[in-house]
């Protein structure tokens, strides 16, 4: 059931018609949580901002790791189908489905594999975390800039995640990915 409806498809303006169009130049319908979120366009504005600020100086790869992760702890299935779906520019098919199966035996490097830990740990026990957490991505060889990064992308992705599940928006499964993928995807979420 949903909590909140966004406008429709012909009823949206301003700020909200520009997301729409997004969501269908990218995927080729409006997804239902930048429907329901469109509610308050201009702050789904300033996340978009917010995110394509914290993923610049990361780059896409390193950010979509993080994202995969933090999703994970977070259980968000709508951000590990959408970040899966994005994923694919950046990996082959069959590396995504085993970072997504389980990233610790994907043939990522053992920082990508540190750095994800500590994502998913933010999303999962972010109040029981200690410097040793931050030790850990130091001695993987991040600077500190880079931590603050990889934290900022994912306590991001806390927030958007919790927000789409508070409003018990569906999950809606891309198209455009194979079932292989999907279940992995879907798999501890």
């Amino acid at each position: 059931m949903v909590i909140v409806t966004g406008p429709a498809d012909a009823d949206a303006a301003g700020v909200a018609a520009e997301l729409f169009t997004g969501d269908i130049k990218d995927q080729g319908f409006v997804s239902s949580h930048t429907r329901a979120l469109s509610l308050n366009p201009e702050a789904l504005v300033a996340w978009e901002n917010l995110i394509t600020e914290i993923a610049r100086p990361m780059g896409k790869r390193r950010y979509e790791l993080v994202t995969l992760a933090a999703a994970l702890g977070a259980r968000s299935p709508h951000c590990r189908l959408a970040h899966g779906r994005r994923s694919l520019r950046y990996f082959e098919e069959e590396q995504l489905v085993r970072i997504a199966e389980d990233y610790h035996r994907a043939d990522l490097s053992a920082a990508e594999v540190t750095m994800m830990e500590f994502a998913e740990r933010v999303s999962r026990s972010a109040a029981d975390m200690t410097d040793r957490d931050t030790e850990l991505l130091r001695d993987a060889g991040f600077s500190d800039r880079e931590i603050v990064d990889i934290a900022l992308a994912a306590a991001a992705r806390n927030y958007y995640s919790r927000a789409v599940q508070a409003l018990a928006v569906p999950v809606e499964v891309p198209e455009d990915i194979s079932e292989k993928l999907r279940d992995a995807l879907l798999r501890g979420v």
